[in-house]
């Protein structure tokens, strides 16, 4: 009976080239004798190196599945038989395969480095007692062979794989906000804002602190919630990429006007007699005027009237403009005489 490549790596007969892959590579980095020592792991290792050395070459594995290990070595078996694919072979074959013998050939050719694959990885007498380093014999290796260590692919002294620099992680974005005043948002402005950060010295290790200022141009009719950034102005490191600062435009609160999108609403208080008889009510602006508003018609509670073009622009027409809604706060009278009662049944009309 042949040796069952497929059982070596862990895998069916019906194994995709992906899953050979992936069953090579998770073995192989398992029981390298630079990081396995235990007793059997070395044979292992030149075991797997052989049936990925079939398995992962197209022609090899159609002769292993067709006729077993017998049939893909040449040997003469005594009619038909069954390989590990299930299939039958003829008596005797042409194929003549041998394993070269060296695992660690297969295992460079797979993953395309020098003589040491680990070298770069793990320098021998850097802290690693060679290799990967005692008391960790066992561990078991997923897909990613190096997430033992700690992120995706990252290697201790700034590697990744085969050796190659590691991309730097990005800090995650700074986000403040940035309280804007209407008028700002009727006329536009420039925020000046003073930062202090970290920055890399000429050695590319140290840093310094340097104050900087970032100016924000804020544009008419700007929306609460705008966003601005400013990339990689956050603190500098040798292993991070500096991190994005974003500002977002939050409404400072004012004490005449809330706004309403491009709109703003005014809460004018009057009298219960300019509520039924009439009046004029001076209405304040954003630039600081004052506009008359007659009240000629009786206003009722949550009775509005709009002045149109009193608001704030529209960001992307900014000649244009809302309005300005004017709400009512009619204030009763806490007590009223008995003759004025007497009187007002008489000019009131009932309900």
């Amino acid at each position: 009976m042949g040796k069952d490549y497929y059982k070596l790596l862990g895998i069916t007969n019906g194994a995709s080239e992906d899953d050979i892959k992936k069953a090579y590579k998770k073995l192989a980095l398992k029981y390298h004798p630079d990081k396995n020592k235990s007793p059997g792991a070395e044979e292992k290792f030149k075991e797997i190196a052989e049936a990925y050395d079939v398995l992962g070459d197209k022609e090899k594995k159609e002769v292993y599945d067709k006729y077993g290990e017998e049939g893909l070595k040449g040997g003469q078996p005594g009619g038909p038989q069954p390989g590990p694919g299930g299939r039958a072979g003829p008596g005797g074959n042409t194929f003549h395969y041998s394993f070269h013998g060296d695992p660690h050939q297969t295992f460079r050719m797979f993953f395309g480095e020098g003589n040491d694959p680990f070298r770069d990885f793990f320098p021998r007498n850097q802290g690693f007692g060679g290799g990967f380093g005692t008391g960790d014999e066992h561990m078991d290796v997923d897909d990613d062979p190096f997430a033992h260590f700690g992120g995706s692919r990252g290697m201790r002294g700034g590697h990744g794989m085969m050796g190659q620099p590691r991309a730097k992680r990005r800090d995650p974005a700074i986000v403040k906000e940035l309280l804007v005043s209407l008028e700002d948002i009727l006329n536009g402005t420039t925020k000046k804002l003073k930062i202090t950060r970290k920055v890399l010295n000429s050695d590319g290790r140290s840093t310094r602190n340097e104050e900087k200022i970032l100016s924000v141009d804020i544009k008419k009719g700007w929306k609460a919630g705008t966003k601005i950034t400013f990339p990689k102005e956050g603190d500098q490191s040798p292993n991070t990429v500096a991190a994005d600062i974003v500002f977002i435009i939050k409404d400072k609160p004012h004490p005449l006007f809330t706004r309403e999108d491009t709109d703003i609403r005014y809460k004018a208080t009057i009298s219960l007699k300019d509520a039924l008889c009439g009046g004029t009510v001076n209405i304040p602006t954003l630039d600081g005027r004052r506009i008359p508003l007659n009240l000629s018609n009786v206003i009722k509670p949550k009775t509005v009237r709009r002045i149109q073009g009193e608001g704030l622009p529209h960001h992307k027409q900014n000649t244009k403009r809302g309005d300005l809604i004017v709400e009512f706060d009619i204030q009763f009278p806490s007590n009223i005489s008995e003759s004025a009662k007497s009187r007002l049944r008489e000019v009131l009309p009932s309900a």
